[in-house]
């Protein structure tokens, strides 16, 4: 299962491989109806497959790449495994969750305190879930998820498999490719130097919130990318869960809003390489942000775009999440327990997209060394959640009979620790092995804004 699902990536990236990887390991590795861990193998494995070809490029020797089934199943839930001084963080707010519909149920997404703000509204309930859930049972829940949408929030109406697939987003998600790896501009071929790792000297903005395109950058990181994460004091984020997926990274703040920073943001563009971002679509080309602009600032910049619905269909602007896909496109039903639909134990759609992102931008790279040009990276979290719907099911019996965590003896060998600003934390280390320069992470996570919004001197 792993080596199908590595081959249709390398095919939708049009991505030769110079060596086949070796996976270990099967499925089921948690409780999941789905191929979770064959998923989150094959997207390390070409990942791994792609940073290996940027270091033969460089000079470097071929090497092996190497991932462990069971292991990239635990990556997929990352954050979880997080402590800060022996604390774990708090991964989900108590509103969020599903709520009774008269027709079912919903997905409400209230990590974001807009979003939050916005559904109590809707519901016209205090942020108290025994109160909301009496106000959302008396909602139709497609009328529900319409309202809260409208309202500037973010809900999913908890669908059967059957009922997704007539949808006509999910019509428009089955045509999108699962990657898009397009040159989109002209721009003359830059040679890849020797360094001492893969991603060694290529810088990365990361413009990126919550799991997958976080995940992306962090990612780029453990092989020597410099990822400047850039956020803004004004907009929500995952509080201490950031530390999770900002390690390795720098951390600025830039308001674009602000002329003076917008302008700022235009300058670490002109010296980059990649700009990763996960706003809804048209968000940042408002603000001078879309590709072409950034190419005329920087030829041969490589853009990564994540959406939750991809470019087409009559949600491709609506807000999403890992969550909410799960819910409207049958996952969190055929995952259901008691009698009440279940979001899957990883953030699988998340982590893969964030994997599959990072892929596509170290392709794109290489491309970019041997063919010059700028180019698009485009990826959708609905077709991803399709993508690993299509790896087919494990058997009732058998994922519901897997205990919710890895043995202590396998975990265990996972786990880094390292300090911070922030503290002690214990992490998961990366998953993905290769032969000749195995992954880590040379910076610890620090708070979002701690640093100015520079790119560090390249060695």
């Amino acid at each position: 299962m792993p080596y199908a699902a590595l081959s249709e990536i390398l095919a939708a990236a049009r991505f030769d491989a110079h060596a086949v990887p070796s996976i270990v390991g099967a499925d089921p590795v948690l409780p999941a109806p789905y191929r979770i861990g064959a998923a989150g193998a094959a997207a390390l494995a070409a990942l791994g497959l792609a940073v290996a070809e940027v270091w033969e490029r460089r000079g470097g020797r071929r090497q092996g790449v190497t991932v462990d089934l069971r292991a990239a199943a635990a990556s997929l839930r990352s954050a979880r495994y997080l402590r800060i001084d022996g604390k774990p963080a708090p991964v989900w707010d108590p509103m969020s969750g599903f709520y009774p519909v008269r027709d079912g149920w919903i997905s409400i997404h209230c990590n974001f305190a807009n979003h939050r703000a916005a559904a109590m509204r809707v519901l016209g309930s205090r942020e108290e879930r025994v109160e909301a859930e009496a106000k959302s049972a008396a909602w139709n829940g497609e009328a529900l998820e319409d309202a809260i949408h409208a309202a500037g929030g973010c809900a999913g109406y908890v669908r059967t498999e059957e009922q997704w697939r007539t949808h006509p987003q999910a019509r428009a998600v089955a045509a999108q490719p699962l990657i898009e790896i397009a040159r989109f501009g002209d721009a003359p071929a830059e040679g890849l130097p020797k360094a001492a790792r893969p991603l060694s000297g290529i810088r990365v903005l990361d413009l990126t919130r919550v799991l997958a395109g976080p995940t992306c950058a962090r990612s780029l990181a453990e092989h020597g990318a410099d990822v400047l994460k850039i956020s803004a004091q004004h907009l929500p984020d995952s509080g201490p869960v950031e530390l999770d997926t900002g390690i390795g990274k720098l951390s600025a703040r830039l308001d674009l809003r602000n002329k003076n920073e917008t302008e700022k943001l235009k300058e670490l563009v002109k010296t980059g390489d990649v700009f990763s971002q996960s706003f809804r679509p048209g968000a940042l080309a408002a603000r001078g942000f879309a590709p072409e602009a950034l190419a005329a600032l920087r030829p041969g910049i490589v853009c990564v775009s994540l959406s939750a619905w991809g470019a087409s269909g009559p949600w491709s602007a609506r807000r999403g999440f890992d969550s909410i896909v799960q819910s409207v496109s049958g996952m969190a039903q055929r995952s259901a327990k008691n009698g009440k639909p279940a979001y899957l134990p990883v953030s699988a759609i998340d982590y893969v997209s964030g994997y599959l992102m990072a892929f596509g931008a170290s392709v794109a790279l290489a491309r970019r060394a041997r063919q010059g040009g700028s180019w698009l990276v485009s990826v959708a979290l609905a077709r991803v959640g399709q993508w690993i719907v299509d790896r087919g099911l494990v058997a009732d019996e058998a994922w519901r009979a897997v205990p919710e965590e890895l043995p202590e003896v396998e975990l265990a060998p996972l786990l880094g620790e390292m300090d911070s600003p922030a503290g002690r934390i214990r992490f998961l280390r990366p998953v993905l092995r290769l032969s000749e320069t195995p992954p880590y992470w040379s910076r610890p996570p620090v708070p979002l804004g701690t640093h100015p919004p520079v790119w560090p001197e390249k060695e």
